[in-house]
């Protein structure tokens, strides 16, 4: 399978590590900056220059390369025109994180407005008529957080309360009073946008940011964490494939980062929209993006461990209440030993490569926009443990948590 990798951060870097290992991957990696490009695909892949806001240029790249398939390694911003580039190319389309959402203009704290990848879905019919496929937010969350919610939905339940995400994590970056893990522009925009709340009675509907604080109790030594809602991907996509009563996605942020975050957003620096500093015109949140360290730099100085995992409720196959928390656990002191990348990237970069290798081989198919639950969970959880990265399930008292 020849892959066009676009986006060579830390994501995209830690997937050509990971593919390197497979024999069914052969990637060209593609990014605004030639030298980054050529330092994530090394000696074995190609790199190439490439600015993925230029649908032609990527739709010529993909023809031209003989690729099979658009993997897409950026932030959200480019998702539209890499994803009807690859429409164009008829090529197959993966991501990681969808379209952007637009919050509600009068009442953003109750009301949907554009949710995050209706403008994906709003194309469905196109991808179906070419035969390709979309397979939409397969990274961790949303991604193996989905397949979670499948496996427990086709193998662990009879009736499903709620599906929650529940992202933790003790992880230390020295020598930084902030440094986030992950791109600080997703970031902002999954923590400041209203989130989104499924509930089977009413639809979707949203809520403030931070709302709806809880003390979850992560396993692998990480233990109680604070959790707060946030907009995510899986409570748009978990509900058109999977019958549940409720879907969530809570984030273990702490205090000292929200508070960050809003003090951004109440002095502006999180809008987009480029404003007049000095001669030049410039986006206040690539300024703040500017001025923190990379993520993909940080692996050296990181401690600890992430957790990412579904906690599910509801009726077990005997008839009885059930609770499990299904879940990943990478450590950074692995992560970095065994491949070079911090441990948040290699979680997210694990996931997108095992699913291109399900499709290679034929395990996972389809046609149209899907999410990782519109697929069988097995044979990905299968293969995920064969990478060296096995997931786990823990039992729980229901009710108590």
């Amino acid at each position: 399978m020849r892959i066009l990798v676009v986006g060579a951060g830390g994501v995209g870097t830690a997937i050509a590590r990971i593919a390197a290992r497979r024999s069914f991957a052969d990637l060209v990696i593609a990014d605004y900056d030639a030298a980054r490009a050529q330092h994530a695909a090394g000696e074995k892949f190609t790199a190439v220059q490439l600015d993925a806001r230029d649908e032609q240029a990527v739709t010529e790249l993909l023809t031209s390369q003989g690729c099979d398939v658009l993997l897409n390694a950026t932030d959200p911003r480019f998702v539209m025109p890499l994803f009807r580039a690859a429409l164009a190319a008829g090529t197959h389309y993966l991501d990681m994180a969808m379209s952007l959402s637009r919050p509600h203009p009068q009442d953003p704290h109750h009301q949907t407005g554009v949710k995050l990848g209706d403008e994906q879905f709003a194309m469905a019919g196109e991808w179906e008529q070419r035969g390709r496929l979309a397979l939409a937010g397969m990274g961790v969350e949303p991604g193996l957080s989905d397949v979670f919610a499948r496996h427990a939905a086709d193998t662990l339940f009879r009736e499903i309360t709620e599906i929650g995400v529940r992202d933790g994590a003790n992880l230390v970056v020295q020598g930084y009073d902030f440094a986030p893990t992950f791109s600080i522009w997703t970031t902002i925009e999954e923590c400041l946008n209203p989130p989104v709340i499924w509930e089977k009675a009413t639809g979707w509907h949203t809520t403030a940011p931070f709302s709806e604080p809880e003390v979850f109790t992560f396993p692998a030594g990480i233990g109680p964490v604070e959790c707060v809602n946030v907009e995510h991907e899986e409570v748009l996509l978990v509900p058109r494939w999977i019958d549940a009563g409720r879907v969530t996605f809570k984030y273990g942020l702490g205090s000292e980062f929200i508070g960050v975050l809003q003090t951004l957003h109440k002095l502006g620096l999180d809008r987009t929209e480029p404003v007049r500093a000095g001669g030049d015109s410039v986006s206040p949140r690539d300024v703040v993006a500017a001025c923190l360290p990379d993520p993909a730099t940080l692996g050296g100085k990181m401690t600890g461990v992430t957790c990412a995992g579904t906690w599910v409720t509801g009726t077990g196959t005997d008839g009885g209440p059930r609770e499990v928390y299904l879940y990943h656990v990478v450590d950074n002191a692995w992560s970095m030993a065994e491949y070079g990348s911090q441990a948040v990237v290699w979680q997210t970069a694990v996931n997108p490569v095992v699913a291109l290798e399900l499709i290679e081989t034929g395990a996972w198919s389809g046609t149209g926009v899907l999410g990782p639950e519109a697929l069988p969970a097995g044979p990905f959880l299968d293969l995920l443990t064969d990478y060296g990265s096995p997931w786990a399930m823990e039992e729980r008292t229901p009710a108590s948590r």
